[in-house]
Order: C-alpha cells, then structure tokens, then sequence
C-alpha cells in the first residue's frame, strides 16, 4: 500500500521544517522542504548575476539546475548552499522567485514528481492547495507574528540570531507573509479541508504530537 502524502503548509516562523522533519523520520518517510528549492533557485540565479524580476532567466535555473533537497542538506548544480540559502538577502530573494508564475510551475512539477509515489513529508506554501490538492492529510501551522519573530530571531540555521532585534525580524516576517498571501500565482492559504494548528505557545513536541495525532488517525482510518 502507498504511503501517505502529507502535506504542512504555513507562514514562516510556523515550524514547518523542524516538525515535518521530525514527523518524517518518526514515520520513516521522505522529507521534502520545497521552501529551500525556491530559496536555492534565488541563491543560483543571484550568483549568476541574473535580475530577479526576469521571469525567463529565473525560469530556465528552476528547469534546469540540479537540486538535491535531502536530510540537512541542500545543493544546486554540485554548489552545498545549506547555509548560504538562509539569510535575510535570501528570504527576500527567495520571495520574489516565488511570485514568478513560471518558476513556480517548474518547481511544482518537481515537487509532484518527487511527491507522487507516497511516503512523504511536503513542507510549503501551496502543498494542500496547488501541488498535492488530494493530499491524504494536509496541516496548516500557524503562530503568532510576535511568536513567529521569537522563533526566527533565536534560529541560527536562518543566519540571525539571538542578537536581532525582535521588531525587526517581525517586520520581515510581515513582508513574507504580505509577499505570499498576495502574489498572483499560488498564494499562501489554508486548504479548505486541512486541520489547522495554532502553534503559540507549544513546544515542538507538543506540535509534533499533535500532528502524529492526526496522522495516526489517518493510517487508522485506512486499514
């Protein structure tokens, strides 16, 4: 039997990876960051000195770069760029690539390729609504912006840390979040049917519980 497609969207700050993550490998399933593919497009096509807003340019890197999305590490045509791909130039860069109709669609196709045989766990934006809309369980995290902010000011895998100012984090976590939910093409939103989790005050243990919860309840209705 196919494992499942279990798709968690939401804004930044949410928990996405780190709890799809931890779903993952307690599932044993596949763990696919799609957010890292779009910010490893934006990282290539920056270092190729091609003008973000040039949707044909940035198109052809989406088509044609090779990317390995795996565990704890992320490459672009042969490049580790990890670390490089989480900055605050980066998440900026990452979001204008993203309003790009045709990127996207070459990066979902990719996604839908490396979704469509089950066992998986999709992090994104657009996974319940655009890529998998038939998805077998599908989440949205959210949180607080002020929660948000505290999260990604004390990540250091997002190159801040604990010495930014909260404000200032929270500011451009509002600009993400304006960016996605209002771009033209696959804008943030919470699927009609998928379970929506308000993270605020929970641990990551808490969420991941809470998510097994409905997974589990899913693989039970199944059998």
């Amino acid at each position: 039997m196919r494992g499942l497609i279990i798709a968690i969207d939401g804004p930044s700050g949410a928990g996405k990876g780190t709890v799809a993550r931890a779903v993952a490998q307690r599932l044993g399933y596949r763990h696919l960051d799609t957010g890292a593919m779009y910010r490893a497009v934006a990282w290539k096509a920056l270092q190729d000195g091609l003008d973000l807003a040039d949707e044909a340019a940035v198109a052809v890197v989406a088509e044609r770069a090779a990317l390995e999305i795996g565990p704890g590490r992320v490459q672009i045509d042969g490049t580790d760029v990890t670390a490089a791909i989480r900055t605050p130039q980066i998440d900026r860069a990452a979001a204008a690539a993203a309003r790009l109709p045709r990127v996207r669609a070459a990066l979902v196709k990719r996604q839908r390729q490396a979704g469509e045989q089950g066992s998986i766990v999709m992090e994104g934006r657009d996974i319940g609504t655009v890529v998998f809309p038939d998805a077998d369980v599908k989440i949205y995290l959210d949180a607080s912006s002020e929660e948000r902010a505290r999260r990604r000011a004390a990540d250091p895998s997002h190159g801040v840390g604990r010495h930014a100012a909260l404000a200032d984090v929270e500011s451009e976590l509002k600009a993400r979040d304006y960016s996605d939910s209002t771009r033209a093409t696959s804008p943030l939103a919470e699927a009609k049917d998928a379970v929506h989790l308000d993270t605020t005050g929970l641990s990551i243990e808490q969420t991941v519980g809470a998510v097994m919860e409905i997974v589990g309840e899913k693989l039970e209705g199944g059998k």
